[in-house]
């Protein structure tokens, strides 16, 4: 069982940027595909982006693209969001989520339907 703990989260300003960190415990990630989704108060939680194993594709929403990236460290079993240019509307949890296996095809990185293991949140908080 895979136990996945975000930190990085906070109150900053519009424009600033933030990096929320993954750790995972209680098993490797690292042939695992991995992601992260985002609840904003009274919206529906979203995917925002994911990785594969190996790092050799990402995908992400279209409200964060070019503005966020993840990334991973197998050996630290960690993964990342780094963010940037944040906008109110980035207010959300954070989750970091871990699928069971390796390999999808590239439609299935963007739903949860193969992230079976999801952490507790972070939450971000953006203020003008």
């Amino acid at each position: 069982q895979v136990q996945l703990v975000e930190s990085g989260g906070g109150l900053v300003q519009t424009g600033a940027s933030l990096r929320l960190s993954c750790t995972a415990s209680g098993g490797t990630i690292s042939r695992r595909a991995m992601g992260w989704f985002r609840q904003a108060p009274g919206k529906e939680r979203e995917f925002v982006a994911s990785i594969k194993w190996d790092s050799s594709s990402t995908y992400y929403a279209d409200s964060v693209k070019g503005r966020f990236t993840i990334s991973r460290d197998n050996a630290l079993n960690t993964v990342y969001l780094q963010t940037s240019s944040l906008k109110l509307e980035d207010t959300a949890d954070y989750y970091c989520v871990a699928a069971v296996g390796w390999s999808y095809p590239s439609r299935d990185y963007y739903t949860e339907d193969i992230f079976h293991y999801w952490g507790q949140g972070t939450q971000v908080t953006v203020s003008s």
